[in-house]
């Protein structure tokens, strides 16, 4: 039985808030730092795993896209990919299986294995299920990831404000970004912002993919943030970051690229290999908004 929908998916998204929601008819779930996927079971145990961006990166997560063919045929799963090391998620490592050629990306499953935390059941049996409420839809994504179990499962809800307060507190060494918020009776909008996103800092950690300017002091980094795809270009480095970044990556390129910086149209950068080294960044609300590199470090 053939889905319902097909990539490319546009998927959902949320917008910062400050402090905690709280009221009834709220559903709250944790949000760790991965990259965004849709997984599409097809018919003859074929799997189509999507980016946010729209990419196809099936090949990239063969042990993803094995584990997805024991869903039952026209199942839809909107989630999160993640690579645990060390009893907490790591960025820089899903980053780097998210970008595998398919010729390393055997390899690269084997060495770092992934997880799916699937937040939102779109489609099942070959129905659209986005209409419907979010509490229908997530009664019927544990019916179906129940029976499985690892890699691919539900991530935690709770419509329990003060447990929500909890997990924001105490799972921040697991890797937690903060909490999602979400309504019960709220439909799933592909491409808008309906959901609330209570992160624990304006810092995020992204992955270096790049860089514009010269090898020795480049002018600024071209970066892939946690829940995306898309390569964003920071804004001008300070001297001190030029003359780390140059250490860091002037050796490290492997080609060119082109990026949309904000205010300047597309940009050709030097290309780096992703996961190698994180930039902490700080970032506006909006999609677009400029990204702040403040430090650097190499990947553990």
């Amino acid at each position: 039985m053939p889905p319902a929908l097909d990539p490319p998916l546009k998927v959902a998204l949320a917008h910062s808030v400050a402090t905690l929601p709280r009221g009834p008819g709220l559903a709250y779930e944790p949000k760790f730092d991965g990259h965004r996927v849709v997984i599409f079971r097809y018919e003859a145990e074929r799997v189509v795993l999507q980016a946010r961006s729209g990419r196809i990166v099936t090949s990239a997560f063969p042990d993803l896209a094995t584990a997805a063919r024991d869903l039952p045929e026209g199942v839809v799963l909107d989630g999160e990919v993640v690579v645990w090391t060390g009893g907490k998620t790591d960025f820089a490592a899903v980053q780097a299986r998210a970008a595998a050629t398919p010729a390393r990306a055997p390899a690269l499953a084997r060495r770092l294995p992934a997880s799916y935390a699937a937040f939102d059941l779109l489609a099942e049996g070959g129905r659209d299920l986005r209409p419907l409420r979010y509490e229908r839809r997530r009664e019927r994504l544990v019916a179906v990831l129940g029976p499985l179990g690892p890699p691919l499962q539900a991530v935690p809800m709770t419509t329990d404000p003060d447990v929500a307060a909890l997990w924001f507190e105490t799972l921040t060494a697991s890797g937690l970004e903060g909490l999602v918020v979400k309504r019960l009776d709220q439909a799933y909008r592909g491409g808008t912002r309906a959901w609330r996103k209570l992160r624990h800092t304006d810092t995020r950690e992204a992955a270096v993919v790049g860089f514009t300017g010269s090898a020795q002091r480049p002018d600024a980094l071209v970066l892939v943030l946690p829940d995306d795809d898309t390569p964003v270009v920071s804004r001008p480095l300070a001297p001190g970051l030029r003359l780390r970044a140059g250490a860091e990556l002037g050796g490290l390129t492997e080609g060119s690229g082109v990026a949309t910086a904000v205010g300047k149209g597309e940009v050709e950068y030097r290309k780096v290999p992703a996961g190698i080294v994180l930039a902490e960044v700080a970032q506006g609300t909006t999609r677009h908004a400029l990204v702040t590199v403040e430090r650097l470090r190499t990947a553990e």
